[in-house]
């Protein structure tokens, strides 16, 4: 059995606590926000509190909370007080360093984009700036801004409405769809952490059916209770509609059966499940059930 560190939030310093947190609920994507301030200064920053929240109407969250060291607050924050319009460009992997620059904490008055190296795009619908380099840039209002705490560490939850959105074409398929590979995104980890989300550490996971899956529990025995079958494994055979009656499962193997003489039948199946072929894989675990 595992054995836990568990943690009360309050009986640990804040800092500790903050660290924990990031590190657990990770990946976080990055909202690359670009505000700007009542006298026209424009202000980069990043952020992973961050995530979409609804289509219709289509609003997104981000929380620039007070810093933990000595409760002040960001610029990102009192500007959408001030002007409350922001564009949240997202980042992919071309752009992380540049990214990361523009994270310092600069003096009021210092322009991030020039500190980075970005291009300031103009946006159509609000005024802040859009980040030229960045694949996708969301052009929002400002409709609240919602205290979670007065005190180091609190979040500061800026809810945005999108109301004009700009995707670059090269990270397109041929459906006009966004291309996981072609946009190439990272997310945040804990400490100084990120994840690059193309490659091979981008999967599918089929989801479940319109008809209810059978579920891990109505698996037979001989199938749940193998210790050679990950979870993972046991999770796509419970998200099949029906098990093969018996004149089903002999049929098959009359069928079939040559082809796997002489095998291991769990090393086939986990195979077969790896390659996304839950029939099969079905039907070879069945075989002692002949």
């Amino acid at each position: 059995m595992s054995e836990y560190l568990s943690i009360t939030p309050g009986e640990i310093k804040t800092k500790f606590l903050h660290a924990y947190l990031l590190g657990a609920v990770a990946p976080r994507p990055i909202a690359f926000a670009s505000t700007i301030s009542r006298d026209g200064t424009p202000n980069l920053a990043p952020f992973s509190f961050f995530n979409v929240f609804s289509s219709n109407p289509p609003m997104l969250i981000f929380s620039p909370a007070r810093r933990v060291r000595d409760n002040s607050t960001k610029h990102t924050l009192s500007n959408v007080i001030a002007v409350p319009e922001v564009v949240v460009n997202v980042v992919s992997h071309a752009i992380v360093e540049q990214m990361n620059l523009a994270s310092t904490e600069y003096g009021d008055g210092v322009n991030e984009f020039e500190k980075a190296g970005f291009t300031m795009l103009p946006s159509e619908l609000v005024r802040p700036f859009r980040v030229g380099e960045s694949p996708v840039q969301l052009e929002c209002k400002v409709v609240e801004v919602k205290p979670l705490g007065q005190f180091g560490g609190a979040g500061q939850l800026i809810f945005a409405k999108v109301v004009r959105m700009h995707i670059d074409r090269r990270v397109l398929d041929a459906a006009d769809q966004i291309d996981p590979h072609k946009i190439d995104l990272v997310a945040r980890m804990g400490a100084n952490y990120y994840v690059r989300a193309s490659g091979d550490s981008v999967f599918e996971v089929e989801k479940p059916l319109e008809v209810p899956g059978i579920g891990i529990d109505a698996l037979l025995a001989v199938i749940k209770e193998s210790h050679r079958l990950s979870g993972n494994e046991l999770g796509r055979l419970g998200n099949i509609a029906a098990l093969p009656d018996h004149g089903a499962l002999q049929a098959w193997w009359s069928a079939n059966g040559p082809s796997y003489e002489g095998m291991d039948l769990v090393d086939a199946a986990k195979a077969c499940l790896a390659a996304g072929d839950k029939v099969t894989a079905l039907h070879l675990l069945l075989k002692p059930t002949l």
